[in-house]
């Protein structure tokens, strides 16, 4: 039997929620094209979005009121299945408990302290150097850690196009650098001076402010801001 209902896929390229939304981010989509989604097709009749509208308008256009909906309510637009009347719903609640949510608490960093206290349980007790960064908003919360490179004994390569290429993917507008010592030795090597006045040149023409670099080993940390070398 011919399926006569008007799916997804049948539209035009440019009508498609799915594309409109990885095109032009989720907050380009109506209401009605972010349901349409949802449901994936309408009736022989109606679009999903079409379908979708008309769902909306009998709440007065208001997803409060769409979210008081039970299962069977929903079943009574033509097109809308249980299946569908329950993804309808469990979307609703999921946004509901959304807003319920406490916002969560970033860290903040205030001092060179602070990044070695974060960064310590990642880099204690390790025989090899590792390259971690912080990322930072700018009023200098934490965005997240993240380790870059790993190498031996004696060192590890630092690339500064990836460095900041995941500090834009991040909308990062400060940076930490840190590496540790497996030596033990705190003493910053003319490499380690060399690099970071590198990272430090190369942020600037995206704005992107390297504000310390840490070199740690497990008890104990050297920092350049701390000691003038930024």
């Amino acid at each position: 039997m011919e399926d006569n209902r008007l799916t997804i896929k049948r539209w035009a390229e440019e009508d498609r929620p799915r594309e409109k939304l990885l095109l032009k981010g989720k907050a380009a989509l109506s209401d009605a094209e972010l349901i349409a989604i949802l449901i994936g097709s309408g009736n022989k009749d109606q679009t999903a979005v079409e379908l979708s509208q008309h769902i909306l308008k009998s709440c007065g256009n208001n997803l409060a009121n769409l979210a008081r909906l039970s299962i069977q309510d929903l079943q009574k637009f033509k097109g809308i299945g249980e299946a569908k009347a329950i993804t309808i719903a469990a979307a609703l609640e999921i946004g509901r408990r959304r807003r319920e949510t406490e916002p969560e608490q970033r860290t903040k960093i205030t001092s060179s302290k602070d990044a070695f206290q974060l960064l310590n349980e990642n880099m204690m007790d390790l025989n090899h150097e590792e390259f971690w960064i912080i990322f930072l908003k700018r009023n200098n919360e934490v965005i997240k850690k993240e380790m870059l490179s790993r190498g031996g004994m004696s060192g590890t390569v630092v690339d500064a196009k990836i460095i900041y290429k995941r500090a834009l993917e991040e909308a990062a507008s400060g940076l930490i650098l840190a590496h540790n010592h497996p030596s033990g030795n705190l003493k910053p090597s003319q490499e380690d001076i060399t690099l970071t006045k590198k990272l430090k040149d190369a942020g600037k023409s995206l704005d992107i402010s390297v504000l310390d670099h840490l070199i740690l080993t497990d008890a104990d940390y050297f920092s350049f801001a701390d000691q003038g070398l930024l």
